[in-house]
C-alpha cells in the first residue's frame, strides 16, 4: 500500500457516522458504483473505470486484469457532515470469505441489484448473510438504463426471493436508453443529471406533467407501505397527510429494524442516481450509536461484558482482515468503544497476549493516511502487530471477548508441488501469509505422499491463490487438478476405549481413556466436551487427550478425510500416579477415538452446491438431461420472456469442466451461477469408490 495524500478526515459525532458495506452478484455494477459514491463525496478526482481496470478499489493487479473484485477494499468519505467508513466487497461467491468478515463490522450496507435480471444469485447469498448479522440495508437498482430494464419486476424479485420488504421511493424518468433521471417519491421533485459534468451537477425541476397522476400513485403505495412497518407514519396517516420528514423518520425507523428496505434507481456507468443514494445512506443507514451497547463475553466465558458506546469507555476493537505490505502484516480493526492510540498497551484476548499499538492509519483502497488514534465506531489500521482475523483487541484492565468471525468450510483442493528447495521454502512461507490474510484457504500436508494440500472455497479462488504465489512472492510450483473436500462423520453412537501402557528407558508411560462419539447437527463442526470425574482424569491430562483426538479426526477413519458434524465426549479412564503423562493419554485418547468412530457408522460428506442455469427456451431439456446426469435435483424452473431459469442441487463432484459443457450443449448461449449450500452424505456406490481409492 502507498501513503495517501487525501485531506485528514476527522471523526464527527458519533450520531454522524456510518459504516457500509456494498455488495451484489457480480457483474451488478457494485464497483462502478463504488466509484462514483467516491467521486462524488470528493474522495478522488477522477473517475475510473472496471473495464479499464483504473478503479480505485479494484487496486490488485489481479483485480484489475480480471475486471472482478477479490478483496473487500475500504475507504473513507464524506458526505453531508457525515462521515462514511465503506467497504467494496466482491460479488464472486468463490470470495464469500471477505463478505463475511466485512458484514460482521459493518452496521449497514447497501445491496446493488441489476435493474434487467432483478435478484441473482450471489444476491441471495449475501442476503442472506446480511439476514445473520441483521443488518439494514437500502437497494440500489442500478442499470436502469440497459435494454429490458424493469425495476418494478427488480423490486417483485426482492419481495419475492428474498422475502424482504422494498419500498421504492422513486420513480424512474425513462426505463432503458430513455431513463434520464428519477422522481423522488418522498418530496415530489424530479431530478435529471449532467453528462456533461460526469453527473457531478443535478438539476431538480417539478414532475413532468405527463407523468404527475403515476407520480401521485406511487407515492400514496409508498406511504402506504411506510405505514405498515411504522406506527408513527401511521399515526400521522391517520391525522392527515404525514410531511416529508415524518415519512424520512418513520422510513429510517423501519429500516434500522428491519422491517423494510428504502429502494432506490440508478445507472451508476451513466453517472446517474448516485446522490440520491448518499443522502439515503445518510439518511437510512444506522450510525454505531443506533445499535446500542457493544456486547461480549468474559475472557473466562462465564459471564457478558457490555460497554458503552463511546471514546470513555473501555477499549473493545476486532480485527476483521490481514493483509501485508511487504513483510510487514497490518490489521484492519473496528474500534466498537473507546479509543485505540499509538503506543498503547492492549490485550488480545482471543490469545492472551499483550501488545504495543504501533503505526495507525485511516484508509483509502491502497493508500493510508497514518493518524494518531482511531476513535470508537471507526474503521482503520494497526501495522506491525501479528493479529489474525477475529482477534479481539481491549484494555487490560477491562477485558473484553467479542464474537469471533466464522470462517466458511473450504470445497475444493489442489496438490501444490514446488519445483525446487529454495521454492520449496518460499511456498510454505506464501502459504502461510496467504492463509492469515484469507481464513477460508487452508492449507495441510498429506500424511501418506507429504504433498502440500491447499483448500479453498472454489477454482476461482484457488486459482487466485496459485497466482498470487507465482506473482507476488516468486514461487515456481506445478499445481494438480481440483478435487473435492470431501469430509466424514458418523451416523450414531459410538463408544471406545483404550488403555496405553509401556515402560521406555525404565520408565513407565501410561494413559487410560474412555469416550463416546455422536453425530451432530449437519453444519455444527467437531466439538469436545469433558465429563470425566478428575479422579480418572486429572484436569492437567486433558489437554493431551484432546490433542490425540484432534490428530485422529484431522486423519478420518475411512477415506483420509477429516471429520465434521460430530461431539466427542470423554466418560473417563483411569489414572496411576506414577506412571501416567500426557504421552499415555494423548496415545490413549486417539485409539479410543477411532475404536468409537469405527462403531459409530462412519460415513462420508460431500459438498453439494446451488446451481441456477438461464437458458433460452430451446436448450431447456439438454440442460436437465445434464444436471440429472450429474445427480442433480432440480428445485425450480422459472420462465422469463426468450429464456428459462433453472435452479437445482448439485453435488460439486459432478461438476468439473461444466463450463465448457454449458457452452457446447446452447451454443454459448447460456449462463451459470453457481455456489456452496450444504454437506451432504455421499451415496452408497460412490461412497464405496473413495474408500476403496484411499485404501488401494
Amino acid at each position: 500500500m502507498a501513503s495517501s495524500t487525501h485531506p485528514s478526515i476527522r471523526r464527527p459525532a458519533l450520531t454522524q457516522v456510518r459504516n457500509l458495506g456494498i455488495m451484489a452478484h457480480v457483474d451488478a455494477g457494485k464497483t462502478t458504483t463504488t466509484e462514483r459514491i467516491l467521486y462524488y463525496a470528493g474522495a478522488i478526482n477522477r473517475l475510473g473505470e472496471v473495464d479499464d481496470g483504473s478503479t480505485v478499489t479494484d487496486w490488485m493487479l489481479l483485480e484489475q486484469e480480471r475486471g472482478i473484485s477479490i478483496t473487500a477494499a475500504s475507504t473513507t468519505l464524506p458526505w453531508r457532515g457525515h462521515v462514511l467508513n465503506l467497504i467494496d466487497t466482491p460479488g464472486h461467491v468463490d470470495f464469500t470469505m471477505e463478505v463475511e468478515r466485512s458484514l460482521r463490522v459493518l452496521d449497514g450496507a447497501v445491496a446493488v441489484f441489476c435493474a434487467v435480471a432483478g435478484v441473482q444469485p450471489q444476491s441471495e447469498t449475501v442476503w442472506r448473510q446480511a439476514d445473520r448479522h441483521r443488518i439494514p440495508r437500502v437497494a440500489f437498482l442500478n442499470k436502469c438504463d440497459r435494454v429490458g430494464a424493469d425495476p418494478a419486476s427488480a423490486i417483485a424479485s426482492i419481495r419475492d426471493r428474498l422475502r424482504a420488504t422494498p419500498i421504492a421511493i422513486q420513480l424512474p424518468l425513462g426505463v432503458g436508453e430513455d431513463f434520464r433521471g428519477v422522481i423522488d417519491l418522498l418530496r415530489m421533485t424530479a431530478r435529471t443529471w449532467e453528462q456533461a459534468s460526469f453527473g457531478a451537477r443535478f438539476t431538480d425541476t417539478e414532475i413532468p406533467a405527463e407523468l404527475e397522476d403515476d407520480a401521485r400513485e406511487a407515492r400514496d403505495a409508498m406511504i402506504e407501505a411506510i405505514a405498515d412497518v411504522d406506527d408513527g407514519v401511521l399515526s400521522a396517516v391517520i391525522a392527515g397527510a404525514p410531511t416529508t420528514a415524518e415519512l424520512v423518520a418513520g422510513l429510517r425507523r423501519a429500516t434500522l429494524a428491519g422491517r423494510a428496505v428504502p429502494t432506490l434507481l440508478g445507472a451508476a456507468f451513466r453517472n446517474q442516481g448516485i446522490h440520491n443514494l448518499l443522502d439515503a445512506i445518510v439518511d437510512f443507514l444506522p450510525s454505531p450509536i443506533d445499535l446500542g451497547e457493544v456486547r461480549g463475553a468474559s475472557v473466562t466465558g462465564d459471564a457478558p461484558v457490555v460497554f458503552p458506546v463511546s471514546d470513555s469507555a473501555p477499549l473493545a476493537a476486532l480485527a476483521f482482515k490481514v493483509f501485508y505490505t511487504g513483510d510487514v502484516p497490518s490489521t484492519f480493526l473496528r474500534v466498537y468503544s473507546g479509543v485505540l492510540t499509538r503506543g498503547q498497551q492492549v490485550l488480545n484476548a482471543t490469545r492472551g497476549t499483550t501488545l504495543t499499538v504501533g503505526e495507525l492509519s485511516r484508509v483509502f483502497a491502497n493508500h493510508m493516511d497514518e493518524i494518531p488514534r482511531i476513535e470508537a465506531g471507526m474503521i482503520g489500521v494497526v501495522r506491525g502487530l501479528k493479529l489474525a482475523t477475529g482477534d479481539t483487541l481491549c484494555s487490560p484492565s477491562t477485558p473484553i471477548l467479542l464474537e469471533r468471525i466464522a470462517v466458511p468450510a473450504p470445497v475444493m483442493t489442489v496438490v501444490v508441488e514446488p519445483d525446487t528447495a529454495e521454492d520449496e521454502a518460499r511456498l510454505a512461507r506464501g502459504l502461510e501469509r496467504l492463509s492469515l490474510e484469507d481464513p477460508s484457504f487452508q492449507v495441510r500436508v498429506d500424511p501418506e505422499t507429504a504433498g502440500t494440500v491447499i483448500a479453498g472455497m472454489g477454482e476461482l479462488h484457488l486459482e487466485i491463490v496459485v497466482e498470487r504465489l507465482c506473482r507476488e512472492l516468486g514461487v515456481r510450483a506445478r499445481v494438480g487438478r481440483p478435487s473435492v473436500a470431501y469430509r466424514e462423520t458418523v451416523t450414531q453412537l459410538g463408544v471406545g476405549e483404550h488403555e496405553f501402557s509401556r515402560t521406555l528407558g525404565g520408565k513407565g508411560q501410561a494413559g487410560h481413556v474412555r469416550l463416546q462419539v455422536e453425530p451432530a447437527e449437519r453444519g455444527a463442526g467437531y466439538t469436545f466436551e469433558n465429563r470425566a470425574p478428575i479422579s480418572e482424569l486429572p484436569k492437567h491430562h486433558v489437554h493431551a487427550v484432546r490433542e490425540g483426538i484432534d490428530e485422529a479426526v484431522e486423519r478420518g477413519v475411512l477415506a483420509g478425510y477429516s471429520m465434521t458434524d460430530l461431539r466427542v465426549s470423554i466418560l473417563g479412564g483411569s489414572y496411576h500416579p506414577v506412571d501416567s503423562c500426557d504421552f499415555g493419554y494423548k496415545i490413549a485418547g486417539g485409539k479410543a477415538f477411532l475404536e468409537a468412530a469405527h462403531a459409530a457408522g462412519p460415513t462420508l460428506l460431500e459438498p453439494v452446491m446451488t446451481l441456477e442455469v438461464v437458458t433460452p427456451e430451446d436448450y431447456v431439456g439438454e440442460v436437465l438431461g445434464d444436471l440429472h446426469a450429474r445427480r442433480g435435483k432440480i428445485t425450480g424452473i422459472a420462465a422469463h420472456p426468450g429464456v428459462q431459469t433453472v435452479a437445482c442441487f448439485v453435488p460439486m463432484a459432478s461438476m468439473f469442466g461444466y463450463a465448457t459443457d454449458l457452452r457446447s450443449r446452447t451454443r454459448g448461449r447460456a449462463t451459470y451461477a453457481m455456489e456452496f449450500h450444504h454437506y451432504a452424505e455421499v451415496p452408497h456406490q460412490p461412497r464405496e469408490e473413495l474408500v476403496a481409492r484411499r485404501s488401494a
